[in-house]
């Protein structure tokens, strides 16, 4: 059995992706030339790196206690990682054990000076405790499977309980949760192909950004192989297009169903024609590579990028209208208000800021999460919203483990929410903004009060969550979980 580089350095490509650090493994991907290896992405299971790690050091361990005339000792304590690189060290420790009295003359093992014993390599090192009376039952779940890879986005279509889905499998799915004709949880695959030598194989690349038009009759999807498609709800491929040089980041459609947005690694936006699936305008502003768009009004829209930098455009002008700059880090995520009033935007240097089109400098830079900030969510309330009445609200998901839900217009914290124990990932509000979900790397989703920041529901799945979102009614939780599951919570009273 051997390694070959090549398999080594998809191996910690798709660790750095698990983990979250994706532009980290898109450097790595480039510098070690993943897009060339003849490795099939879908084929390697979720945490492969971890696991054959594992592995490697029970193998490890067991060489360790076998003595040189092949006599068996007992090493006294798990095997760290550092452990298993200095097997000499281990293997002095575990010959200087002595035996101490202890009560009623039992004879213990006690390590003389032992190092303290690290946990397994594993995701989570902290389980989380779940509120028993909080636990939202089997019952109430359904949990989705087919996909081969990591899942990293769902959403539910506006109109219908037709939850898609989006993976490292190259596929994107369908999953019919609406109970009636079809059994529920009917999937549709929708296979990301390319043309090799005049006939289709699948992309092997990701799926990573996926979004419904406002009507729920066409679903686009943004790839690693550097297409987005456009696709019907019963699976069939509407149109694709091919313009970006490299992995897409982002993508959305406009209110009005007529484009499509992305933002790609090859620094560039471009607005789609959605009917023809031609590009109407590319952007070049930005100095790296373009991580997230947000449409503002049908044809105006801002961008964010590793260059720290954040544009707002407009279809048909041929510089941008007005720059964001005060970040001191890569701009992860950006969303304008219900309103399109405000922008706001998270990065890397653990700020989250607000921007005004009638300023230079930002409104509010608000500083209280201790790492990276990951994404952001506007509620669906205030002004102009269907929920006018209840206060406008921002919610940030970082990776110091909480998520905090913002007063913007006093540029204040309202609630820190601190149940997770790893990275948050993701955070949705529930269409009448009385409620939030997050879900994090430590499997769990949570289901938020926004009113008194008290955690009202939790469910544990059986991987790491990349992605939360609500139907349209407001009565289920999406997931996606870096195990490949997809899983649907139901919260009806």
């Amino acid at each position: 059995m051997s390694f070959s580089s090549d398999e080594v350095n998809f191996l910690v490509y798709r660790y750095l992706q698990e983990s979250g650090f994706k532009h980290s493994a898109y450097t790595f991907g480039i510098e070690s030339h993943i897009s060339q290896s003849n490795i099939n992405g879908s084929l390697v299971p979720p945490a492969a790196l971890i696991s054959i790690l594992q592995k490697g050091l029970q193998y490890t361990e067991a060489e360790i206690c076998i003595g040189e005339d092949g006599s068996e000792q007992r090493l006294t304590e798990g095997l760290s990682l550092i452990d298993a690189v200095m097997p000499d060290v281990v293997s002095n420790r575990s010959n200087h054990v002595v035996k101490v009295k202890s009560e009623g003359d039992m004879q213990v093992d006690e390590p003389i000076n032992a190092a303290p014993v690290v946990p397994a390599a594993t995701h989570s090192v902290n389980e989380p405790d779940i509120d028993s009376s909080l636990e939202i039952p089997a019952s109430r779940s359904v949990v989705l499977k087919g996909h081969e890879s990591e899942v990293f986005i769902c959403a539910w279509n506006p109109t219908s309980d037709l939850l898609a889905s989006g993976s490292g499998d190259s596929t994107a799915r369908l999953w019919d949760m609406t109970n009636t004709t079809v059994p529920l949880g009917h999937q549709q695959i929708l296979r990301h192909c390319i043309q090799k030598g005049g006939t289709e194989v699948p992309s092997n690349k990701d799926v990573t950004s996926l979004d419904w038009n406002c009507d729920g009759t066409l679903l686009a999807t943004g790839s690693y192989d550097g297409y987005a498609r456009i696709w019907k709800t019963d699976g069939t491929l509407s149109s694709t297009l091919g313009q970006h040089k490299g992995p897409i980041f982002a993508l959305k459609w406009n209110k009005r169903g007529n484009y499509i947005l992305s933002a790609g690694v090859d620094k560039t936006t471009i607005i789609w024609d959605a009917a023809s699936g031609k590009c109407t305008q590319q952007f070049s502003f930005h100095s790296a590579p373009a991580l997230d768009v947000d449409w503002q009004s049908n044809n105006s829209f801002a961008s964010c990028s590793t260059d720290q930098c954040i544009h707002v455009c407009k279809l048909g002008v041929d510089k941008p209208i007005k720059s964001f700059q005060g970040h001191t880090n890569e701009v992860n995520a950006i969303k304008w208000d219900p309103q399109g009033l405000l922008l706001a935007s998270c990065s890397d240097d653990m700020t989250l800021k607000i921007w005004s089109m009638n300023q230079e400098d930002c409104v509010h830079d608000l500083q209280a999460h201790s790492k990276e900030i990951y994404t952001i969510k506007w509620s669906p309330t205030g002004p102009g919203t269907n929920n006018p009445n209840m206060n406008l609200i921002l919610a940030s998901a970082s990776f110091d483990s909480t998520v905090r839900l913002w007063d913007v217009e006093r540029g204040a914290c309202i609630h820190t929410l601190t149940k997770h124990t790893e990275p948050v990932y993701s955070v949705a509000f529930s269409p009448d903004g009385k409620f939030l979900a997050s879900g994090s790397f430590d499997k769990c989703v949570h289901i938020w009060s926004t009113q008194s920041g008290q955690l009202v529901h939790s469910y544990k799945g059986t991987g790491g969550i990349f992605e939360v979102c609500w139907n349209s009614r407001g009565d289920k939780v999406g997931a996606s979980a870096s195990d490949g599951s997809v899983f649907v919570l139901d919260l009806k009273k």
